[in-house]
């Protein structure tokens, strides 16, 4: 199914963090890698999901969910950032898939439900932005979630700890690495009004 076709069925408008591996991306050790991802629309059948690294159409992907737990999908179209996957689930799971979807889907509408903690982690918007290193290479990045403090990503880049770099227009250090991603402190703490705009004020690379 083609993105477009999707965009004009019914489905959910909604943003959940999880994770995803390609089959053919390895680390190091040779171990499988897995990305941080998250969700823009979603259906019992299928879903759009931002990631850092996109697959290939007929690629199988294992993802994972937060909110809707483990998936077995094969990715039917592609975005720039982003793929279109197709679920493949048992007819009781889609059954379960559409009431949790319909829960979200007034969740996300009761403005009551914050986390009012000065330096709570948020899910920005915007999903990607681009690393600069020290040497002035640049490496795309997709954004899990930031603080004034700092930020969490996702990247094909896998720096090591210690690593001094730039998230968008904000300078910091890689301090920890974790299944999908990891971690960067800020040089200086951000305004919570401004820190969005920074980190993703430099242009993507080419």
């Amino acid at each position: 199914m083609s993105v477009a076709e999707f965009l004009r069925q019914r489905a959910v408008d909604v943003a959940v963090s999880g994770s995803y591996s390609l089959p053919r991306w390895y680390d190091c050790e040779g171990k499988l890698r897995s990305f941080a991802c998250r969700t823009k629309r979603v259906s019992p059948f299928r879903m759009i999901v931002d990631v850092p690294v996109v697959g290939k159409v007929g690629e199988r992907v294992t993802s994972y969910f937060q909110d809707f737990g483990e998936f077995q999908c094969t990715i039917s179209a592609t975005l720039r950032a982003g793929f279109l996957m197709e679920l493949d689930m048992t007819r009781a799971r889609r059954a379960w898939m559409s009431e949790k979807l319909t829960w979200l889907e007034k969740k996300q509408k009761d403005a009551s439900v914050r986390d009012l903690r000065r330096d709570a982690r948020f899910v920005p918007q915007v999903s990607h932005t681009v690393l600069t290193l020290a040497d002035g290479s640049i490496h795309s990045c997709f954004i899990i979630d930031v603080s004034t403090a700092g930020v969490a990503v996702s990247s094909e880049y896998d720096p090591p700890v210690g690593t001094p770099l730039a998230v968008g227009a904000c300078v910091g250090r890689v301090i920890r690495k974790f299944a999908h991603g990891f971690a960067v402190k800020f040089a200086e703490k951000q305004s919570r009004d401004d820190i969005v705009r920074l980190i993703v004020r430099s242009s993507q690379p080419a």
